[in-house]
């Protein structure tokens, strides 16, 4: 159960970037922070959930390949848990293509999955309509 707290509208929205890359980790960050959201990392998915469980975040970007617990098993044990986390807006990244990852959104229930590599510019615009809600 994550922890709900009253946060002023005007603050920057939060962000949990989960990917086992440390580029990867390092690079959304410094994208993501210069841009004026507050930015956090995990490199494992059982840690995600963990900092979920302590912290409120608008917006969750999850690698699908990661060892023990994939992207796709994290979004699946956030949208498990209820009403709380079906507010949070996932966005899935991958170097995936296969044509039976299409059907991932629906399956998932993530708000976007893209594949790499993605213009940093579009990935910027993307998750800025994700939190808008302006991405159907």
């Amino acid at each position: 159960m994550a922890l709900t707290t009253n946060r002023d509208e005007t603050m920057s929205h939060r962000i949990l970037v989960v990917d086992d890359d440390i580029l990867v980790l390092e690079a959304l960050q410094e994208l993501l922070t210069s841009s004026g959201y507050e930015v956090r990392v995990a490199t494992r998915g059982q840690e995600a959930l963990e900092m979920l469980d302590q912290q409120e975040f608008d917006l969750l970007i999850l690698d699908v390949v990661m060892p023990k617990m994939t992207g796709l098993d994290v979004c699946k044990e956030v949208r498990k848990r209820g009403d709380e986390m079906s507010k949070v807006k996932i966005i899935l990244l991958t170097a995936k293509t296969e044509p039976k990852d299409v059907k991932v959104k629906e399956k998932y229930g993530c708000d976007l999955y893209l594949t790499k590599p993605i213009d940093a510019g579009k990935l910027k615009e993307l998750i800025r309509d994700t939190l808008e809600g302006s991405i159907e």
